[in-house]
């Protein structure tokens, strides 16, 4: 594995593609900071039996000088062994400076920091980067141009004897399906080929967990889908803990087993991605991950329906209290066009977006009247100003906080 505390300074190598020799560099910082981790134990528990998670944060926080807001808020995590987690926020939200923090890129303001049940940052204890038995993969991979795939991945093995090397390359390369590229140099492979290397190099000293930044931004659109799967595949199978840090809901969705959403430096949710996607804690998470219809309304005394100005709207199951003003959140896939639906409007608008076709309603004549979004087959011709009904599919409707 490969740390970069002169981080800044390789990503330049890196994207120039210096061709000068740099083996005294090789052996000098960047060999002093390659480590060499052996994981211990199996992280199975006996039943009754506590035991720690894997990887805790508690009260991480991050406050740069001279800013105006806090960019990590006292944020509490435990991430389980063998876990893939996303961070996942829009730009600004701390996601990549908790992610940095983890790694040893930046100091935290104040927290903690555990590891596999040593404590690697707090107020009395500070482990470097290249100690913390950390792996990370770049989002522009930093793959070293002028090394063949073999040797960008040897790199992090400077301790390892040449047998072991040879074995564990051999090892890597298998798992990420490049054997037969190892003679090759990074320019010759695909955008997708290099992230294998990538992740390759970072599996290759078996670290304690595998930090990812953004690692489908520069792909395109075929690739990236097929990428998502390739690479869950490639850590499900090295039973390695990952971290991931994206902005794009359907990355996080499609390889996490859990999705952490933060906004202004505060996690606004922990959940599965079904979880978060069908019942998000507050309109922030609704809107961002994924398109949703916020309507306002008033619970009803059998805390099980809402009164808004489409109708009533029947929650998936009862309120645990009464409250008079709420907002519910209803997923356009869960308004299905029906001829005799609960709810009726006129179409405004028709966006095809292949897979299914946007409608946007209008309910209501009055200056109240609303739209909401509706998705409908390809197949069923729609045009605007035409009246449709619908109903709302119970399972895509959440009450969630403003």
């Amino acid at each position: 594995m490969v740390i970069f505390t002169e981080i800044t300074y390789i990503h330049e190598f890196v994207n120039n593609k210096a061709e000068v020799v740099i083996d005294a560099f090789l052996t000098g910082v960047l060999n002093s900071i390659c480590i060499e981790f052996h994981s211990q134990g199996d992280g199975t528990t006996g039943q009754g039996r506590y035991i720690m998670s894997f990887i805790q944060l508690q009260q991480l926080t991050k406050q740069y000088a001279k800013a105006d807001h806090i960019a990590v808020d006292h944020i509490e995590l435990s991430i389980e062994k063998g876990e893939i987690l996303t961070l996942l926020g829009p730009s600004g939200c701390g996601k990549t400076t908790t992610l940095r923090m983890l790694a040893g890129f930046e100091n935290p303001t104040s927290g903690t920091i555990s590891i596999d049940g040593q404590e690697i940052v707090s107020n009395r204890t500070y482990v470097p980067a290249e100690k913390r038995g950390i792996g990370m993969v770049f989002q522009d991979y930093a793959l070293f141009p002028h090394l063949t795939i073999e040797k960008n991945i040897t790199f992090g093995l400077n301790k390892w004897s040449t047998r072991a090397k040879k074995v564990r390359v051999k090892e890597v390369l298998e798992l990420v399906g490049l054997s037969e590229f190892a003679k090759r140099y990074p320019s010759e492979l695909s955008g997708g080929q290099q992230q294998r290397v990538a992740l390759a190099r970072a599996l290759a000293p078996k670290p304690h967990v595998v930090l990812m930044d953004e690692p489908f931004s520069n792909l395109d659109a075929g690739l990236r889908e097929r990428m998502r799967y390739d690479v869950t595949a490639i850590l499900r199978k090295a039973n390695t803990t990952a971290i991931i840090v994206t902005h794009d809901q359907k990355d996080a969705f499609a390889v996490s087993d859990r999705v952490v959403v933060m906004n202004e430096g505060v996690i606004q949710q922990i959940a599965t991605p079904r979880d978060m996607y069908r019942c998000p804690k507050n309109c922030f998470v609704a809107q961002f991950v994924g398109k949703t219809n916020l309507l306002e309304g008033t619970l009803c005394p059998d805390l099980k329906h809402v009164d808004t100005y489409i109708g009533r709207v029947t929650l998936p199951k009862q309120s645990e209290e009464l409250m008079e003003n709420v907002r519910v959140s209803i997923r356009p896939e869960g308004c299905q066009l029906a001829e005799n639906g609960s709810y009726s409007g006129r179409v405004e608008r028709v966006t095809y977006s292949g897979e299914y076709q946007e409608v946007e309603v209008l309910l209501g004549d009055n200056e109240q009247a609303q739209s909401i979004v509706v998705y409908a087959p390809i197949e069923q011709e729609i045009e605007a100003g035409q009246v449709v009904a619908f109903d709302i599919k119970t399972e895509l409707v959440a009450l969630v906080e403003v």
